[in-house]
């Protein structure tokens, strides 16, 4: 699996258009080969983290290279960001935790 990390700064007062376009670039996303999820934040200072998951690296080229995608990238540069990185991450290792139903129940 293949984590991307995407870290990013708005310029003030684009927020709500720049989310639509994210919207409308993670619909795209869900159909590239290999796509799995696909969540971002904004944290109390601003800065807003996205987090990709893709099965393979052929998957992540698709995306990555797709021209909507391109397209979407450079208008994001030239009109909401302040500042991006982006980290592209191997998985090396995965543990999960999920309570049952019933033991939530119970605490209720």
């Amino acid at each position: 699996m293949l984590v991307t990390v995407f870290r990013s700064r708005l310029k003030p007062g684009v927020r709500d258009e720049y989310v639509a376009l994210v919207d409308q670039m993670e619909k795209i996303a869900r159909t590239m080969p290999g796509y799995i999820s696909h969540k971002g934040f904004f944290a109390d200072d601003g800065e807003r983290v996205t987090i990709v998951e893709f099965e393979h690296a052929e998957g992540l080229r698709a995306w990555r290279t797709n021209p909507e995608h391109i397209a979407a990238q450079k208008l994001a540069r030239q009109k909401y960001y302040t500042e991006y990185s982006v980290q592209v991450c191997t998985l090396d290792r995965e543990s999960k935790f999920k309570a049952e139903e019933k033991a939530l129940s119970a605490q209720a």
